[in-house]
């Protein structure tokens, strides 16, 4: 493609590419089978229920040439409105302006927004006004001045929350919100070394996006349409001389619409492969193939699933070398920390090795530190020397130069194409070494980021890296890898925060050491709270440094830690669905999945102040625990605000109305998400790997909500891992409707709407609907279903302990609607607040009767705490008996309360005494340890029963 020269007024006037106009995303069109009565009940964020996508260009293709008629120009200075809200402000000493795309910015041919101008003379001389129905921009072009922007001479202007805001340039933005750090290496919590970055939404309302130094693209094809054969956009210098190119954002508090922009002015946030989505291995260590091998199958064989395995550089020669060693290899980097051919004494015959990994459905990435260039001991050595002019036989390296247009094309085709070709399916860049390169101001980690993204993308593979942050525009080359953290409670605390605000730069997809880095041995509880924050992360990756004693094999704790991280990564799994159909509203909006609760409460301070808290998509708000439990109840405390609206607590089916600041309690089992009344969540069952086999049946998870609302879902699916054919709608939605009509649940499956290929045409679903009574009758499509005393069979059953409903449906085409009718007495909705906290309840009563059973030989479990810790299970068996039971709960619960109270005294030193004696000395090492403990654990037993919901221990006290 040739380069577009720089321009002038008159440059603008070149033919522009066509606009092309996407098809609206068939889920906008909401076609629902079901009209919904009453009031629709919001999602959290207050968001659209579908998905949208405003594209017009195709993927890939941008204009950066603006449209005439969005720009004005007086003097040396040139505005161009891009939005509404978005104006480009640029000036130039010899009045050329910039119109190739930047690193940054690559569209700016946009619709063009309703707005005036008009350049007035006063006594300071030309005065521009510039208005837009949310922005006033004014402009003077004193007599004799260059017209340079100035805090005299240039100043923007917008309303926001009824008060008058003024911007000139200067003024400080005391009020940004953040964006991110190129890395965590050596983070304690947040003492980062490097500081966190600028973001682009403020509680001022504005932003301005200094672009004026950035360096820029030859042109802005980046469809690839000829694969390797394309034109392949480079970087050119900004051509030197004074000149300003600044873009304000003035969307006050519209967060959202602010990101939603920008990405389309900057490129959209790629959607990953699906597999992304699963877990990773990861750990620096020289491993062996067979000890990989080994790895994977303990994987299988502890039943837990896994989708990556990530190498370390001890996948090539690393010549022995320890971290302390100063020896160096001819670029002057540490010798064996770059490397591009296989160890093979760990890896006899890697081409072997992949296929291996590959027939267990993983995904394999391998650790590269470009920076030392290509050595004389790489096999690549020969052929890449003769290729950049060097002659083999002197053993001079080839120079790592990644902006020489020659040297990245040879680089790919001779070193890393091959290896590729072998299995290695995508690269970890682990660059630190330097922040230059030859070309100024061309950040080297945002360069490798493109270079190794766009040549995936030439390949014809959906891209996929793991990189660092290289800087604004870096969003569009994910995913990111936040480095070396300390592995102490405070990183822990930091990172829900600090992924969250890389939102605001659009940097959806943070991957953190789960476990932390250094020096590597983490105990069981922190370990397992960094699982379950990785878990509701966008990426779900251990690791750890080389240390014998650091261990990230889950099923290598001990138990109950090595049972819930299991649980953990099987809840990951199964929330895939759910994950990915966010991801693809990521790419749609411009608004990471994982995000700050001010983009939907803005107003609130708690949005702003509730730092571990996070959406999760659209039906989540997470908090996940990053602080020890308390010694004697077992059990962590965290205040968590919920904003506005009707929340359930997912783990304990606990209501509550917000907004609202609450304490709650969490044992080591328990994650805190929360989600509104009437919410849908999409899931999968087990799998060894995503992929392994297709979401058959789909699982969907529905919230109970008030007689008289309903809610919606729609679900995305798409080929998954291969190619780009969702940016070409290549995938299929559909949409879950949950409506409440006094006593009847009925929930609608619409049909499918696109297509992909392999795509299922037949599908079974199973209905799950937590946190209420059982059904009189169930029918799909109006045929009765059965109750069912076991899962899996067509019909319906129930889970007491969750008071979930289970419905299990046959293979149904996609083509056709599924309406499930659940019927329920109106005299028992009427009574839904007696199960308020149930599942809760059930979790605290079966710890306590756990720990109380310690006791023994002591003493033992009350019978009353039994009763009550049984009406659960005796619900699975007999959901008919539902009433009576939850009023027979209600009224055991304070007696088991107070007989749990009565144990503290219930042995006597006399009894101790007794106790002893009789037991003799067979006992008596038993004996001494259990009489030092009884006290700490009927302690922890009675905290444990204080923590049952105060809505059921009042309902209990008032039968």
């Amino acid at each position: 493609m040739t380069s577009i020269p720089r321009s002038t007024r008159n440059t603008q006037l070149q033919c522009h590419l066509q606009t092309y106009i996407l098809p609206a995303l068939l889920l906008c069109l909401g076609l629902c089978s079901l009209k919904s009565q009453g009031q629709t009940n919001p999602s959290p964020a207050g968001q659209q229920s579908n998905f949208s996508s405003a594209e017009t260009h195709p993927a890939g293709l941008y204009d950066p040439v603006a449209n005439p008629k969005a720009v004005v120009i007086l003097g040396n200075a040139r505005f161009t409105v891009l939005t509404p809200s978005m104006i480009r402000m640029e000036w130039a000493a010899d009045g050329k302006f910039e119109d190739h795309a930047t690193f940054v910015f690559l569209n700016r041919n946009m619709p063009v927004p309703t707005f005036t101008h008009m350049v007035a003379q006063s006594v300071r001389g030309q005065r521009l006004t510039l208005k837009t129905d949310q922005l006033t921009l004014l402009y003077t072009l004193a007599p004799g001045g260059n017209g340079k922007f100035t805090p005299n001479d240039l100043q923007v202007s917008f309303r926001l929350d009824g008060r008058q805001v003024m911007w000139h340039p200067g003024t400080p933005d005391t009020g940004n919100l953040q964006g991110t750090t190129r890395t965590l290496d050596g983070a304690r919590g947040n003492q980062t070394k490097e500081p966190i970055g600028q973001g682009l939404v403020s509680r001022q309302g504005w932003v301005v996006v200094d672009d004026s130094n950035r360096p820029l693209f030859d042109s802005t094809d980046f469809q690839f349409k000829q694969g390797e054969n394309s034109p392949w956009p480079w970087v050119i210098p900004r051509p030197t001389g004074d000149h300003q190119d600044w873009y304000f954002f003035g969307y006050g508090h519209r967060y959202r619409q602010a990101l939603g922009d920008f990405v389309k002015v900057a490129g959209r946030i790629p959607l990953p492969p699906r597999f992304v989505f699963g877990t990773w291995w990861s750990r620096y260590w020289a491993y062996t193939d067979q000890e990989l091998n080994n790895l994977v199958r303990g994987f299988h064989q502890n039943d837990t699933p896994l989708n990556v395995l990530v190498i370390d550089m001890g996948w090539h020669p690393t010549f022995r070398q320890s971290w302390w060693s100063t020896k160096k290899d001819q670029s002057g980097q540490p010798l064996g920390w770059t490397g591009y051919g296989w160890n093979k004494l760990l890896f006899p015959d890697p081409a072997a090795f992949l296929n291996n990994i590959h027939r267990e459905g993983l995904k394999v990435t391998l650790n590269l530190h470009p920076a030392g260039g290509i050595e004389p001991w790489e096999t690549s050595y020969p052929q890449m020397a003769r290729a950049m002019g060097i002659d083999p036989a002197t053993e001079k390296y080839v120079p790592f130069d990644i902006t020489n247009r020659k040297f990245a094309d040879n680089y790919f085709d001779i070193v890393l194409h091959p290896l590729e070709k072998q299995g290695v399916n995508f690269w970890w860049l682990d660059w630190q070494q330097q922040n230059y390169t030859k070309i100024p101001n061309v950040n080297p980690t945002f360069w490798l980021g493109y270079v190794f993204f766009s040549d995936q993308a030439r390949e014809g593979k959906r891209p996929l890296m793991l990189n660092r942050w290289g800087g604004l525009g870096e969003h569009r080359y994910q995913i990111g890898f936040s480095g070396d953290t300390i592995s102490v409670w405070s990183s822990l605390a930091f990172q829900p925060w600090f992924t969250a605000t890389a939102a605001n730069v659009g940097y959806a997809y943070w991957s953190h050491d789960i476990g932390g880095h250094m020096p590597g041995a983490v105990d069981p509880e922190l370990y397992t709270r960094w699982v379950q924050f990785g878990a509701f992360a966008p990426v779900l990756r251990t690791h750890t440094t080389k240390n014998p004693e650091a261990e990230r094999r889950i099923w290598a704790y001990p138990e109950p830690y090595s049972g819930i991280m299991r649980n953990t990564f099987q809840l990951r799994y199964a929330l895939v669905p759910y994950i990915y159909t966010e991801a693809r509203r990521t790419y749609d909006t411009g608004v990471a999945f994982l995000r700050p609760l001010y983009y939907n409460w803005p107003e609130a301070a708690e949005a702003y102040n509730s730092k571990n808290e996070y959406q999760f998509g659209r039906e989540m708000l997470v908090a996940p625990v990053t602080t020890p439990v308390d010694s004697v109840s077992q059990l962590a405390t965290e205040s968590i605000w919920l904003p506005k609206g009707n929340w359930i607590e997912w783990e304990t089916g606990r209501h509550f109305t917000g907004p609202i600041q609450v304490e709650r309690k969490f044992s080591i089992s328990q994650i805190p998400v929360y989600v509104p009344e009437g919410a849908i969540v999409p899931m999968a069952p087990p799998m060894s790997y995503i992929g392994e086999k297709p979401v058959d049946p789909l699982i969907l998870t529905v919230f109970p909500q008030p007689p008289g609302s309903s809610s919606q879902y729609t679900v995305y699916e798409d080929a998954g891992d291969n190619g780009r054919g969702y940016q070409q709608n290549e995938a299929a939605w559909t949409t879950i409707h949950a409506r409440q009509r006094d006593g009847d649940t009925i929930v609608t499956v619409d049909p499918v709407r696109g297509s992909y290929p392999g795509m299922l045409h037949a599908r079974a679903y199973e209905l799950r609907l937590p946190g209420d009574w059982p059904p009189a009758s169930v029918t799909a499509n109006g045929m009765a279903l059965k109750y069912m005393t076991v899962s899996g069979a067509t019909g319906w059953h129930f889970e007491g302990n969750t008071l979930t409903t289970v419905i299990t449906l046959p293979s149904i085409s996609t083509a056709e609607p599924v309406v499930i009718h659940v019927e329920r007495p109106m005299a028992l909705i009427r009574r839904r607040a007696e199960l308020d906290g149930f599942a809760g309840d059930m979790t605290r009563l079966r710890e306590a009767y756990d720990t109380l059973n310690q006791t023994f030989p002591l003493a033992w479990s009350p019978d009353s705490l039994v009763d009550v810790m049984q009406t659960g299970d005796r619900l699975t068996y007999h959901p008919e008996t539902a009433s009576q039971e939850l009023t027979h709960f209600h009224q055991e619960l304070p007696k088991a309360v107070e007989a749990v109270y009565k144990m503290k005294d219930a042995i006597t030193p006399e009894d101790k005494t007794k106790i002893a004696k009789i037991l003799g000395e067979n006992w008596q090492h038993s004996i001494t340890a259990h009489l030092a403990s009884y006290q700490s654990e009927v302690a922890r037993g009675t905290a444990q029963l204080q923590d049952v919901s105060t809505s059921s221990l009042a309902q209990s006290s008032a039968k």
